[in-house]
């Protein structure tokens, strides 16, 4: 399948050609971006790679919360008062970021109206999917809940064909985003890539066909292994 360029934020040439306030972040993976409970003084603009958002009880249990990758904002909350962090957020693969001052940010939104009004599309985007992401929870299933997961990390409906998941993500992962056990992950995984929905070769591929584990109560009769 083709590799496509990750959707972009249309007017990052702005943050691109900030001369103060701004800083040029490379990282490898493993590294941490921010840590929940840090003080919330900046907004990061991914260019490069994935990054996972965590959260951890105070019972220390930890959570993935979103997969978020190149052309997206974290740590946006900034702009809106948070004093803290309320996620860790932590690099999957090699990868950069911009990082700007709220300071720098919010001056940007109200000198460009322009600029001002796609970030406010980009926030309401965000927002449907958290709605949606809330209503999949609740009412799908874990198997439905996971097609949806890896068709949104391979950015299904974006400007083309789904992509390559690169690095393949541990089952262990996909289970703590998705709100079930491994061993279930793992056994839809299998199913997922008999029928060919997905395929590994290095990374993995999301086939488009996957959406039919949406669409449907059932697997079609036509894509059922026997």
């Amino acid at each position: 399948m083709a590799k496509r360029e990750p959707a972009q934020f249309p007017h990052r040439r702005v943050l691109e050609q900030l001369t103060e306030g701004k800083r040029v972040l490379e990282y490898g993976k493993g590294r941490t971006i921010f840590a929940q409970g840090d003080p919330a003084d900046a907004v990061f603009y991914i260019r490069e790679g994935k990054i996972k958002l965590t959260v951890t009880s105070q019972q220390g249990r930890e959570a993935v919360v979103a997969i978020i990758g190149a052309g997206d904002f974290i740590g946006e909350g900034s702009l809106a008062g948070q004093p803290l962090r309320m996620a860790t957020a932590i690099a999957m693969t090699d990868g950069s970021s911009l990082r700007i001052e709220k300071k720098t940010m919010n001056q940007l939104l109200h000198q460009r109206g322009t600029f001002s009004e796609e970030f406010m599309a980009y926030l309401l985007s965000r927002n449907i999917r958290v709605e949606e992401d809330l209503v999949d929870q609740l009412f799908n299933s874990s198997e439905k809940r996971l097609a949806r997961t890896l068709l949104l990390l391979a950015q299904f409906g974006k400007e083309g064909k789904p992509e390559a998941i690169v690095p393949r993500i541990s089952q262990e992962t996909l289970a703590e985003i998705v709100g079930t056990t491994r061993s279930r992950v793992s056994y839809f995984m299998n199913k997922f890539r008999r029928l060919g929905f997905i395929e590994y070769n290095g990374g993995m591929n999301i086939h488009s066909t996957l959406l039919n584990v949406i669409l449907y109560d059932k697997t079609p009769e036509s894509q059922r292994v026997k």
